[in-house]
């Protein structure tokens, strides 16, 4: 539908632009230390089709250019966007700029990270003019003609105030669903594994190796077709939503839309898929993990830090990963595991290209595969890490269901992510495997991943190893954190922010 709509809109939407006769205008970009723009983009899209214009100021865009370019365009609202948990904070000083500096616009607030409980507590409160959490693209539209409508403003920002005030008195009155404990409690209640009886496995292929220009065919087997979806604000279970009675034919066709682009992509090669991953020595010693520089163990390489689920448990341990790894007193010699992959190689230049030719739908297309690529080529990675480099588990033989639903031994947490939820433990696996200098990839500031179509995490073996959330920490956790990262109390506090409540 968009792709239709897109392409036979344009001329008119240009031609009326051009006659001074848009709904408006609008800034919109993703903002500084961040790389994610799908969502964006889409809400671009949608707005553009119904007579917005659109300037869109890309990736990883400073406070600074997005005021300056609002005042040099004249624009009549301004759209941030955000993916990884840092961007929040970002969101709150582009805020607190904007009423600093005096303006008067609509603030529109949007991405995965962000929630009207966020938008109501941190960001709308900084800003005198209306601040809107815009939840879906679909939702963009009416928000925006709603904010430039002299009619139908004063209503709407009337709503969206009680709706924020309601969101405020339930965040203050919200109380842990568990009742929070110290951390020496919390400690003394960790996960007990037997490291007596159990022997940590040995990796076949110890140390760093590369994985350059992975074959495209190689990864499509292994790629998890919801969350694709789902990028397009299509809610529905791969393949069950190709039968869907409401959006199943827009499914399909958009299915069919990115498989031609696969089979584009592994025609030609444009785009490249590279990898690496590391398997070092290590032992837990408290929360945290040493990675020694080789088998003797004498020399700590990298400490890399974890943090304590901090709520009362009733029959359950108080997780943390390095629990799942043996503990230095043990005298067990332990493994860990670090990869990091893309599958975005070349996809900018080709995403460009395509909005140079006014094909949006492509242009956005072309990053959500590349985006399932990367996930796909994790997936098939960790599988193997766990038969060949690893090799703990060499009979495995798991469909891609299977692979889905995690019925695999062993874990890929990844930092960012509930188990490990602070953002800065990247720089570990970016020192660890040398991961600019082995196949390009990057960190921003905010520790955001470039390219965007990228995974990094973890490896665990442990047969009893899981997923857990971290969830809400308590101030005598981030003090240990802040100490044993090195880190001030307050550069801990920001980073740990998303668990702090």
């Amino acid at each position: 539908v968009m792709k239709r709509a897109v392409a036979y809109l344009q001329p008119y939407i240009e031609e009326e632009k051009s006659g001074g006769s848009s709904n408006g205008k609008i800034v919109l970009a993703t903002v500084k230390g961040d790389v994610h723009d799908i969502g964006k983009n889409i809400v671009g899209v949608v707005l553009q089709c119904n007579n917005f214009e659109i300037i869109d100021l890309g990736v990883m865009v400073s406070c600074e250019t997005i005021l300056k370019t609002a005042r040099e365009v004249g624009a009549d609202i301004i759209g941030l966007s955000g993916l990884i948990t840092p961007s929040l904070d970002e969101m709150v000083h582009v805020a607190k700029e904007m009423e600093r500096q005096g303006f008067t616009l609509p603030l529109l607030i949007g991405g995965a990270t962000t929630s009207k409980a966020h938008t109501a507590v941190k960001i709308e409160q900084n800003y005198s003019e209306p601040v809107v959490y815009v939840s879906n693209a679909s939702r963009a539209v009416g928000v925006a003609q709603s904010l430039l409508s002299p009619e139908l403003k004063p209503a709407f920002v009337a709503r969206i105030d009680k709706e924020y005030e309601i969101a405020r008195e339930q965040h203050a009155r919200k109380q842990p669903r568990a009742k929070p404990v110290s951390l020496a409690h919390a400690r003394a209640n960790r996960h007990q594994l037997d490291w007596i009886g159990y022997q940590p496995p040995k990796p076949r292929e110890p140390g760093v190796q590369k994985f350059e220009n992975v074959p495209i065919s190689v990864l499509r087997p292994y790629i998890d077709w919801t969350p694709f979806f789902l990028s397009w604000e299509l809610a529905g279970k791969y393949p069950r939503i190709l039968q869907d009675e409401i959006i199943g034919e827009e499914a399909t066709k958009l299915f069919a839309d990115a498989n031609a682009m696969l089979d584009k992509l592994e025609q030609d090669q444009s785009v490249r898929c590279a990898g690496v991953i590391g398997l070092f020595p290590a032992n837990a010693v408290g929360d945290s993990i040493e990675v020694y520089s080789d088998e003797s163990r004498r020399e700590v390489k990298k400490v890399l830090h974890h943090l304590r689920q901090q709520s009362e448990k009733q029959g359950f341990p108080n997780y943390c990963l390095a629990d799942y790894v043996a503990p230095k007193e043990s005298g067990q010699p332990d493994w860990i595991g670090a990869f990091a992959v893309t599958g975005g190689i070349g996809e900018e230049a080709i995403a460009k290209a395509y909005k140079a030719d006014l094909d949006d739908y492509n242009a956005i297309l072309i990053q959500a595969v590349c985006d399932r690529l990367a996930e796909a080529f994790a997936e098939y990675l960790h599988e193997q890490v766990r038969k060949v480099h690893w090799g703990y588990a060499p009979a495995e033989a798991l469909s891609n269901e299977e692979l889905i639903r995690e019925n695999y031994q062993g874990i890929r947490p990844a930092p960012g992510y509930p188990a490990c939820p602070e953002h800065t433990e990247k720089g570990s696996i970016w020192e660890l495997l040398e991961v600019e200098q082995a196949i390009g990839m990057q960190l921003t500031e905010s520790y955001a991943m470039w390219p965007g179509a990228a995974v990094s995490g973890w490896y665990f073996s442990h047969p009893d190893s899981k997923y857990f959330a971290v969830a809400q920490i308590q101030q005598d956790q981030v003090e240990d954190y802040a100490a044993r990262k090195g880190m001030t109390l307050a550069e801990a506090e920001r980073w740990l922010a998303p668990n702090l409540g």
